[in-house]
């Protein structure tokens, strides 16, 4: 035992029956008790606690779901199980609260859309305040505390016809705002969040960044469209014809179903068909908000270096202001901040060849909101 005054060590006779333990400060870690060993770390995809069959089913469901009667029964064949297996686990994976949501992953500006990320400068004892007020409205999707001056960061979206500046200006008007940057993107490189379930995030090799490039014209979206908008981007039912079930509730035939998605995938209005799953149970403890200050000639090019990691989900070039010079913003997700900052020096290492050498990186503190916006939705606001 110490004194709490002195800091030094008690006689044994003030002990009196309180047991008295080793203790261990290592990395951050305070460890206490007869044995030295610290916590082991999650940093690989063996520390997440699912059997490999299972990682294999979580890579499929988020790279590639079946758009088939059976979908279930076409996972089933290619990870050799039987149909009713494959949605035993899949259910299972529900309960366990790695699987958020299986469904339609829209694009918000195709769908006519105006969206931003906006970063916040709160005052620390308004914080909570102030995310909770935002989070009310049914266009912010996600909103984190993130380790920075500017410490609070969310995306709106808001529908066809609004004013997106006077939203967010009155949504952002609240008590202990010191300032609002709106950070619209300027150029899309990457987009789309795939955990890989089977390998190690730090050693993954750089890859073609996927282009999602639309192969059909778009036409103009019609009211069946939007009825049917509004029922795929619901939580797939977890039964052994999901789809002729979302067909009934839009009054469609399933055929008729599957036919719309691939058009609207072919027309670019649907990213993809997928599992979207909750990071932190995933086994993914650590974002990064990764922002790079890249020359405007040399942006494009940044872009698709930057795309290219795996490990990226996102890749976006947005505005600058005198108090924010980053312009080049990379999404990286990974099982511990050691694994990030890996990641990090690695693309760093990528882009020093054009000259970037400014970056920030803003890890996130506290997650206030995660989910999908419900677009063409009743109770959307303007």
């Amino acid at each position: 035992m110490l004194d709490l005054d002195t800091g030094a060590p008690r006689s044994d006779k003030d002990r009196g029956g309180v047991p008295v333990f080793d203790t261990l400060l290592e990395g951050g870690w305070v460890c206490v008790g007869p044995a030295k060993e610290l916590p082991r770390k999650k940093t690989g995809p063996a520390d997440d606690g699912l059997n490999t069959t299972s990682r294999k089913l979580l890579n499929l469901l988020q790279w590639a779901f079946p758009l088939s009667g059976r979908p279930w029964k076409t996972l089933g064949e290619k990870l050799d199980l039987p149909e009713s297996e494959v949605l035993a686990q899949v259910r299972a994976l529900y309960d366990d609260g790695v699987i958020r949501q299986i469904g339609a992953i829209f694009d918000t500006r195709r769908l006519g859309y105006t969206s931003a990320l906006i970063a916040l400068r709160v005052e620390a004892s308004r914080l909570d305040e102030v995310a909770c007020a935002i989070n009310r409205h049914p266009g912010v999707s996600h909103n984190y505390q993130r380790e920075h001056d500017f410490n609070l960061w969310f995306t709106l979206a808001v529908p066809p016809g609004s004013d997106f500046e006077t939203v967010a200006e009155r949504l952002t008007d609240l008590p202990g705002v010191e300032r609002v940057r709106l950070l619209p993107t300027l150029r899309l490189f990457k987009i789309g969040v795939r955990l890989d379930m089977e390998r190690d995030e730090k050693h993954l090799d750089r890859d073609q960044a996927p282009s999602d490039l639309p192969t059909r014209p778009p036409r103009p979206l019609t009211l069946q469209d939007k009825t049917l908008i509004r029922v795929t981007q619901e939580d797939l039912p977890l039964v052994e014809e999901p789809f002729a079930q979302l067909a009934e509730q839009a009054a469609v035939t399933q055929e008729q179903l599957l036919a719309w998605l691939a058009e609207m995938q072919a027309m670019g209005y649907l990213r993809r068909f997928a599992a979207i799953l909750r990071h932190r149970k995933a086994g993914f403890t650590d974002n990064g908000m990764l922002t790079w200050c890249v020359r405007e000639d040399r942006i494009e090019e940044a872009g698709r270096i930057a795309g290219a990691f795996p490990q990226v989900s996102h890749c976006y070039q947005r505005p600058t202001y005198p108090d924010w010079p980053y312009n080049l913003f990379t999404m990286v997700h990974a099982r511990s901040r050691e694994n990030c900052e890996r990641i990090r020096e690695r693309i760093a290492e990528a882009l020093r060849p054009l000259g970037v050498s400014r970056s920030a990186a803003l890890y996130t503190l506290k997650e206030y909101k995660k989910e999908r916006v419900k677009y063409f939705a009743e109770t959307a606001e303007a």
